[in-house]
């Protein structure tokens, strides 16, 4: 199992989450308390998956439920009702990742560090169970006391 990612790099992937997710829902969010974590997921799950290359390697996600991801989706797109995750869903919540993980970079290349992101992949669906040799750090974003949104940091570096 590879080195988890140093604590000093943790914040650059929530500010970036915070700000952009309440900048295009309007979801106030809270960051919860981090924890190493399994990635089993028995419910209905929908994952943001988005590759990190360069001085960081690895995986993060972005993992809600698919009641909550349908809620985000159609708070990105003007309040258009969302009854499913299909194309034009995805590619939405597609886009909040890279928007995301696009922030998280700047972030890094302002502290010298450089760091590159893959196009992101989505998941869906119920009892999936993911595998990496990375731990993996979750960090809820909570809204009114309720989780939101898992960010799961699968980084090391070199």
């Amino acid at each position: 199992m590879k080195k988890a990612l140093d604590v000093k790099h943790i914040n650059p992937f929530l500010q970036s989450s915070v700000s952009v997710i309440e900048m295009t829902t309007q979801t106030k969010l809270a960051i919860g308390k981090p924890e190493l974590s399994s990635m089993e997921f028995p419910e209905n799950t929908f994952i943001l998956q988005v590759g990190v290359t360069g001085v960081l390697k690895g995986q993060v996600l972005l993992c809600m439920t698919e009641a909550d991801a349908k809620e985000m989706a159609s708070k990105m797109m003007m309040g258009m009702p969302v009854n499913e995750l299909d194309e034009m869903a995805s590619s939405a919540l597609g886009e909040l990742s890279n928007m995301i993980m696009g922030n998280t970079a700047t972030l890094f290349a302002s502290q010298g560090i450089a760091m590159d992101i893959t196009p992101p992949i989505s998941l869906c669906g119920k009892n999936l169970k993911l595998q990496i040799d990375i731990p993996a750090l979750k960090i809820p974003l909570i809204d009114n006391g309720v989780e939101k949104i898992g960010i799961y940091l699968c980084v090391t570096q070199d």
